[in-house]
């Protein structure tokens, strides 16, 4: 089997900030580290509050002398690049004189204003309803969201272009507070640097499991002001998230259910003579198994693999179900599906109508899923295991009839 690696930029490796310029924006490099050990920082794991991240794994929060701390890293370990923040209150009476750990970068919140660079980091955002601190963003190409498209349109919130291509003329006038990134997308940020205006790194987007990628609303919260909301969402969802699991595994492992094999479950699609495929290890694999499905790929890839058509069908041709996010304007249907591919037909979900889809044309799923792990839970599960939830109806992705 032939499998290609995708490639990671190696954006993350350069210097994203420059101390002169970030003091005009509420953020600075820090040079002061007498008094403070970043060792000792992030040796207690927080047992509460919104410093407590139980599921992130590229997110570390801790709060001293007022101050919250947070490091960020590549979730998936293929990058060793680490991005180190410190958290002011903009009203502190004693800001100027707190000591802080050397080479963090210094930022004040709330932050009255800022630019989301992707969909996921807006979600947060959405879910918080923090809509009077999005200045900017990139792409609304899938853009459902009526209070958005409103201040769009009103111009309360400006498009600055899309990465590699960002037009710095509208971001200057924005004048934000902050512009959160993701360094190992497309690229375009050294432009972005040259603004002065200060850069978060934000690597929710390859969280390996959905709860991981939602806990990123803490993150949200601690910029907006937010951070009691945050904390409440994130524990509704997770509440919601681990009882629906919890019912899939006890329906598994009931003694009257012991024949009951977990359905197999591919994914992905032809594109540019190659069959994009999340790992084993991925974001979705583990969502899978949440819900009771078995994932055809078992390697130990955390990313995206590209896969040949024949090595695909020989791992999936007799899988039940098969994952498949699509873009269409028309109804989607098997026909359409058959059009792109007429080997598609040659697999075992086709023939017995196991295709489950979410259509981001009809759909909100970029800019909602990410912060609703539970609801796209329910959505596999009310696939797998009907019986689970009766009365469901799903909400980004079903089962194609």
């Amino acid at each position: 089997m032939k499998i290609k690696y995708l490639v990671i930029s190696l954006m993350a490796c350069m210097p994203l900030f420059y101390s002169c310029s970030c003091q005009q924006n509420g953020a600075s490099e820090s040079t002061d580290s007498a008094s403070v050990d970043v060792d000792q920082i992030f040796a207690d794991k927080p047992q509460e509050g919104v410093c407590k991240i139980e599921y992130a794994e590229g997110l570390v929060l801790a709060e001293k002398d007022g101050v919250i701390y947070a490091k960020i890293s590549d979730p998936q370990g293929e990058s060793g690049a680490v991005y180190n923040y410190a958290f002011v209150q903009r009203e502190a009476q004693n800001k100027g004189k707190i000591a802080l750990p050397k080479d963090f970068t210094v930022i004040e919140v709330p932050v009255s204003k800022l630019i989301c660079m992707t969909s996921l980091q807006l979600s947060s955002f959405i879910k918080l309803n923090a809509y009077d601190n999005i200045s900017g963003l990139t792409s609304t190409k899938h853009l459902f969201n009526k209070e958005v498209k409103s201040r769009i349109r009103k111009g309360l919130i400006k498009k600055i272009g899309i990465e590699g291509n960002f037009d710095n003329e509208i971001i200057m006038n924005i004048n934000p507070g902050l512009i959160l990134i993701s360094p190992f997308k497309r690229g375009g940020f050294d432009a972005l640097k040259e603004t002065g205006i200060p850069l978060l790194v934000h690597l929710g987007y390859k969280e390996r499991s959905p709860l991981g990628q939602a806990e990123w609303i803490k993150l949200a919260g601690i910029l907006t002001g937010r951070s009691e909301e945050a904390i409440a969402i994130f524990d509704q969802t997770k509440m919601k998230y681990n009882l629906l699991k919890g019912r899939v595994d006890s329906l598994l492992a009931s003694e009257e259910n012991k024949n009951l094999k977990r359905p197999k479950i591919m994914s992905g699609e032809m594109r540019g003579g190659n069959w994009y495929v999340p790992g084993g290890k991925s974001f979705l694999a583990k969502l899978f198994s949440d819900a009771g499905a078995e994932y055809f790929l078992k390697d130990s890839a955390s990313g995206g693999v590209t896969m040949d058509f024949e090595a695909v069908y020989s791992k999936g041709v007799n899988a039940d179900y098969w994952r498949l996010l699509v873009s269409n304007e028309e109804e989607f249907s098997y026909n359409v599906l058959k059009s792109q591919d007429a080997r598609y037909a040659d697999f075992n979900s086709f023939k017995k109508r196991g295709v489950v889809f979410c259509n981001q044309q009809k759909s909100p799923f970029y800019e909602s899923s990410p912060m609703e792990p539970e609801v796209v839970l329910s959505d596999f599960v009310k696939v797998f295991y009907p019986n689970l939830l009766p009365n469901y109806q799903p909400v980004y992705y079903k089962l194609l009839k």
